[in-house]
């Protein structure tokens, strides 16, 4: 059953992946780039200046760099385990998909963009929805995007980025509720 589900995700990732075209890659190598969010990412710290303080900010800022530090090293500790090739390096995909990543990087089960993203996600559109209620929406759209973007370039199986989203997710709601106990703990004495 699993070598149907690996088979399974080689083909849809062969025809997701063949979607693209010249026209486009650019953007999605703009996309998929991990600086492209900077701007994204100063926006909500921002925002979340202006809702909660400095105070808060300065233990948010630890939170978040916690949950990314957390997503990341998960990823790489499920890359080293699990040990499955990119598809950029995989006998029997390489030759039959559209490769427009800058470097393949050896393993890819699960993508760190994917739970990267989703975490970030998470985490803001929670933290910020008493105040912008539809912002996490748009959050997890732009995350989904990032996340298409590794499927796109040929860096990531689909089953890669859906497990990328899923932990996020999880990883993004864990870290909500911690920092909410911080702030009740530490900031709103």
């Amino acid at each position: 059953m699993l070598e149907q589900l690996i088979e399974y995700d080689k083909e849809l990732f062969i025809y997701l992946n063949n979607l693209g075209s010249e026209t486009w890659d650019n953007l999605w190598l703009v996309i998929t780039n991990k600086f492209t969010s900077i701007p994204l990412y100063a926006a909500l710290l921002f925002l979340i200046y202006k809702k909660f303080g400095w105070k808060a900010l300065l233990l948010m800022v630890v939170v978040i760099a916690g949950m990314i530090t957390f997503t990341d090293q998960m990823t790489n500790l499920f890359k080293d385990t699990f040990q499955r090739p990119r598809p950029c390096r995989a006998e029997g995909v390489m030759d039959l998909m559209r490769y427009i990543a800058p470097r393949c990087g050896k393993y890819g089960f699960f993508s760190g963009h994917a739970s990267n993203s989703m975490s970030t996600a998470i985490f803001a559109g929670l933290l910020l929805r008493p105040y912008l209620k539809n912002l996490i929406y748009l959050l997890i759209i732009w995350s989904l995007i990032v996340t298409y973007s590794r499927i796109y370039v040929g860096v990531h199986y689909p089953l890669d980025v859906i497990c990328g989203i899923t932990f996020g997710a999880i990883a993004g709601f864990g870290f909500y509720k911690l920092n909410q106990y911080l702030l009740n703990k530490f900031i709103s004495k």
